[in-house]
């Protein structure tokens, strides 16, 4: 028995069974297959839907493949439940898997299993035929051994690593490497590279363009000592087997990349084209870092949907990450699905792009403003239901009311109202229209009592309310007023001779905003004071006197 048996000891299937069962993809010149390969080590980053779409994008815009596959070789940082977080946000965000995991992790495809702890017997079966033709070997050295060799480089000026007369187990003898696994001594398999530090090599990155690296001269390991691969070695396989045609990542693999090629060659594979993308950041004071999943509560996808973003309005925010000229192409094709979009890797930016909530929000606002009153309530109804108890009894005890409070600038309105980003926006925009949640804060008592005349304004206008004016017969109104009590009508006027009069008719209205919404600024308020009613409305100003 060779010291390759003693490794592996149980039948493995061979090179060309495992290839026979993978055959080449048959798709249309062009086509991409892209994949996400995320590790189950806790919840998923928003970085990781940002990569999924670029991903997804340019492979169903090239009618390619897109696929999951869970990298889950790293037993130690495997957290519980990450895999089904992983398989439901991408669903959520419609991030539409053609191979993988479904919503519900039921595994699809004929590329199967794309859970890598479940592929074991391939990695071994390509690891066997590496030592088989001595492009790989088994390496006994201990942490003390390695934390010693790394003194001894660091003391003597070498380059630190695994590599060349560094590397005590690259030419161990036969019959040494049998006596220690007799001796059931543990062990890891190393790559074993022919490559020199000394020698450039100049590899084509997807975004960054031509790069030049020093070529890999690492041994580095490829097996474990629990017999699971390391992420260099299962993804060349797995890529090379499931047909990846194209690998987007973040930059942090880049210094990688130089193994990652010997490794295809070495392997006899072609590699995929890859391109490496920076991190989303953010400001920190005057400087730039990446979302931290510790710091940072937006790093977290879930984020969104507990404060209630429209998912579609995040996609279409990461889609101008992606893209600066998305924005154009959606003022110019605003009927269009953003899967429309055509997203190019030219178009990326090469620092990273860096996240903006008050983008966000714009985007949200624009797309919670085309919904209809009946898309808006269900949708805020459904939210309301898993993260705002109070919020969701409101609505089930007033759903007619409610809605009639939505539709307010949006039903049949040229500008629909852009004041709603997020779900979680609508109990502040809502609440004043019920009287046990009206109230009138001290600051807008102030504001209220600037106003010169303002009690002899909302005496005036009492007896003159009517709940069914239309907006031109209110702002008569208003504007009556402002006559009759000296106010200019407008800034304008008001602004070139303002001792003349006691302020412009902005005032005017403000004194009836406040009053009725508690608030200096709100939609529509005729709209306002006919879905809230005459009494509603008249006991309010009457409170005029109470201040």
């Amino acid at each position: 028995m060779s010291y390759i048996d003693k490794i592996f000891p149980n039948p493995l299937p061979t090179v060309d069974e495992i290839e026979a069962k993978y055959p080449r993809r048959n798709l249309p010149d062009g086509a991409k297959v892209t994949r996400v390969a995320p590790s189950p080590t806790g919840f998923m980053h928003i970085g990781g839907i940002y990569a999924a779409l670029i991903n997804e994008r340019l492979a169903h815009q090239s009618g390619g493949v897109f696929f999951l596959r869970i990298e889950d070789t790293d037993t130690k940082r495997e957290v519980e439940g990450a895999t089904e977080v992983i398989c439901s946000s991408l669903a959520d965000y419609d991030l539409n898997i053609d191979e993988g995991f479904d919503r519900n992790g039921n595994e699809i495809g004929a590329y199967a299993p794309y859970r890598q702890s479940e592929r074991k017997t391939i990695y071994q079966a390509y690891i066997k035929h590496m030592l088989e033709t001595g492009k790989a070997y088994p390496c006994f050295a201990t942490q003390e051994e390695l934390e010693a060799l790394r003194k001894t480089q660091e003391a003597s000026g070498a380059r630190p690593g695994y590599y060349g007369r560094w590397a005590k187990y690259r030419d161990y003898p036969v019959e040494k490497i049998e006596e220690k696994l007799d001796a059931g001594i543990p062990f890891v398999i190393r790559f074993k590279s022919n490559g020199s530090y000394n020698n450039k090599i100049v590899i084509q990155d997807g975004l960054k363009g031509k790069i030049n690296f020093p070529e890999n001269d690492l041994d580095v390991v490829i097996m474990k000592s629990d017999g699971l691969p390391t992420y260099h070695f299962a993804h060349v396989v797995d890529d090379h087997l499931m047909g990846t045609t194209h690998v987007i990542r973040g930059d942090e693999w880049i210094s990688s990349l130089p193994l990652h090629i010997q490794l295809f060659k070495e392997m006899g594979f072609k590699a995929p084209k890859y391109t490496h993308i920076a991190p989303i950041q953010k400001m920190d004071g005057d400087s730039r870092r990446k979302l931290s999943k510790r710091h940072d509560p937006e790093a977290d996808v879930r984020f969104y949907d507990k404060v209630g973003y429209p998912r579609v309005a995040v996609i279409e925010y990461l889609l101008n990450l992606v893209n600066s000229n998305f924005e154009d192409w959606k003022r110019n094709n605003q009927t269009k699905s953003y899967k429309d979009f055509p997203v190019s890797l030219n178009k990326l930016s090469p620092s990273g792009a860096l996240f903006d909530f008050v983008k966000l929000n714009n985007i949200s606002k624009e797309i919670i403003a085309k919904m209809t009153t009946e898309e808006v309530y269900d949708a805020v109804y459904n939210w309301a239901e898993k993260n705002d108890a109070n919020l969701h009894n409101l609505m089930t005890a007033n759903s007619d009311y409610v809605k009639a409070i939505l539709s307010i600038e949006r039903t049949g309105a040229k500008n629909a109202r852009k004041d709603i980003a997020k779900y979680s926006d609508v109990s502040a925009e809502i609440e004043y229209f019920f009287d046990d949640k009206f109230a009138i804060s001290d600051e807008m008592k102030a504001e209220l009592k600037s106003v010169k005349k303002y009690v002899e304004l909302v005496d005036t206008y009492i007896p003159m309310f009517n709940e069914n004016d239309t907006k031109d017969e209110w702002f008569a109104k208003m504007q009556k007023l402002a006559d009759d009590f000296n106010f200019a009508k407008n800034g304008k006027e008001y602004k070139a001779n303002p001792d003349a009069f006691n302020g412009d008719i902005s005032s005017v209205v403000k004194v009836f905003r406040i009053l009725i919404t508690g608030k200096t600024q709100s939609p529509d308020l005729s709209e306002i004071q006919h879905v809230m009613g005459k009494e509603r409305v008249l006991s309010r100003l009457n409170t005029v006197k109470n201040i």
